[in-house]
């Protein structure tokens, strides 16, 4: 059966929509109640959020943190580059959940960072929010009492007091961007930014990278593929015009310039590890061959987590002394590392913060603090011995 286009036209009424209100009722009443039978029939709450630019107002960065965030991404971009023979070390919890241990935490790295600061370039990890692979706790923006309660404008004020607050204690930030809208509350306070293994290959995230203002490194997937990261790194590169929301929180048009501080991430896959001096030197001949220069193609992070690791901690600190080991005999091509650390050993079930051990990690499995300090002190050791090779 045919239809007429005008049986169709919601702008009129038509006996032929079975269940139409009386078209001689008001239009706007009978229009509302048909969309609404075909609009949100699976959502079961939209709560407004403040504009990016308020939450910003409300908690800004000031000119002090605004300093050593352009200041430390110079310094990221430089060792990334092969600009700087110092060693990127991204280091701390796999994700906060509990503001106060992160701030200590942020408290015990910053006088290390300092006295290391010849020789390695630290950031800390200050993650918010959690990939899953089926469901779980998806990160302190999203669920920020740990309680299934998901205010997420609490989530974000907080993940932003606690940014400000890493900042204060003098230490640069590094986080995993995961939803394409939150980096408008956040990203002007973060120094490097990841975009993780399930999503390196979504073309929302590799447009969202070419947009950020600082590096981002583009993890291998989860399957151990290294040519799906090198081709978020190319997208990434490129201008890009896609769908976005500006600083009032309005739906935009985004059109990016193009992000050349991409690098690659090695973090092991279903296969196995991949930190290797061979995994390193082919993954760069794959990056190599993709045509950019830059970062991508000076050197690589590799994270000694996830799958490097097995997600054991004991594991990660071997894997740590191992690259530390090469390092000082003088393997080049490693620009950056990457380690999941907290003050406690280990990990726990996420639950309310008055059930759980304090700076013990709700997720993947972290180095203790005082590991951590030897592991770091050891990898500005085998810097300064390759510096005398």
């Amino acid at each position: 059966m045919t239809v007429s286009p005008t049986a169709l036209n919601v702008s009129e009424p038509s006996d032929s929509l079975a269940g139409t209100p009386d078209p001689a009722g008001p239009a706007a009443d009978w229009k509302a109640e048909l969309l609404a039978e075909t609009s949100d029939l699976r959502i079961r709450a939209l709560d407004a959020l403040p504009a990016p630019r308020d939450v910003r107002v409300e908690q800004p960065l000031g000119t002090e943190r605004s300093d050593l965030v352009a200041f430390s991404r110079r310094e990221v971009r430089d060792v990334l580059m092969g600009e700087d023979d110092r060693l990127l070390v991204i280091v701390g919890p796999c994700s906060v959940h509990d503001p106060a241990a992160a701030l200590d935490y942020a408290q015990r790295l910053a006088p290390l960072a300092r006295e290391l600061a010849d020789e390695l370039v630290v950031v800390m990890r200050v993650y918010f929010e959690k990939p899953r692979t089926t469901v779980g706790w998806k990160g302190l923006i999203n669920d920020p009492r740990l309680d299934g309660s998901h205010d997420v404008l609490h989530g974000l004020r907080l993940a932003r007091e606690v940014l400000l607050g890493v900042l204060d204690a003098g230490v640069p930030a590094a986080t995993e961007f995961l939803e394409p809208t939150s980096p408008q509350y956040i990203a002007d306070a973060v120094t490097w930014g990841a975009i993780g293994a399930r999503n390196v290959e979504s073309q929302v995230h590799r447009q969202l990278a070419s947009g950020l203002s600082m590096p981002v490194g583009m993890k291998n997937a989860t399957d151990g593929d290294i040519q799906t990261a090198v081709d978020a790194c190319i997208t990434a590169a490129s201008e890009h015009t896609f769908f976005g929301a500006d600083s009032e929180g309005r739906a935009a048009s985004v059109a990016t310039t193009g992000n050349p501080d991409c690098h690659l991430i090695l973090r092991g896959g279903r296969s196995g590890p991949n930190y290797s001096r061979d995994d390193v030197e082919a993954a760069l001949a794959v990056a190599r061959r993709s045509g950019l220069e830059g970062a991508v193609a000076s050197g690589l992070v590799v994270d000694a987590s996830h799958g490097n690791s097995g997600k054991d901690h004991v594991r990660q600190a071997a894997v740590v002394r191992e690259i530390a080991d090469r390092l000082a005999a003088g393997e080049q091509g490693i620009t950056g590392l990457m380690m999941e650390s907290f003050i406690e050993a280990g990990a726990q079930a996420p639950g309310p913060l008055d059930t759980l051990t304090y700076g013990k990690s709700v997720t993947d499995k972290c180095i203790d603090w005082d590991t951590t300090a030897d592991l770091l002190r050891e990898l500005a050791a085998s810097i300064r011995a390759r510096r005398v090779l």
